[in-house]
């Protein structure tokens, strides 16, 4: 399978990765959990790729279910180093604006 672009990403989605970058230099995150809905996962690696060259964080992507924000991992706190922030994304289109 060949491997999903940011820039194919882009076409359908505003995942505001940029906000994301701040966030992640904000918080001095060394260690950051990604989690993604199904639909977004093919594009994982596209945007683990673009948040490491904007970032001196390293990432873990969470291959499990992702049903929405009160879908968090369980056991995280576990995982030795600890995971300093989890970013959870998802591909609702945003709703218009009135």
């Amino acid at each position: 399978m060949r491997k999903k672009t940011l820039v194919e990403l882009e076409e359908k989605y505003n995942l505001e990765l940029e906000v994301v970058v701040g966030k992640i230099r904000k918080a001095k995150a060394k260690l950051v959990l990604l989690q993604f809905p199904d639909g977004l996962k093919q594009y994982a690696t596209a945007i683990v790729d673009y948040l490491e060259e904007q970032t001196k964080a390293e990432f873990l992507i969470w291959l499990g279910s992702c049903f929405g924000a009160c879908d968090t991992p369980v056991g995280i706190e576990k995982i030795k180093p600890n995971i300093d922030l989890v970013i959870q994304f998802g591909h609702n289109k945003l709703m218009p604006s009135y």
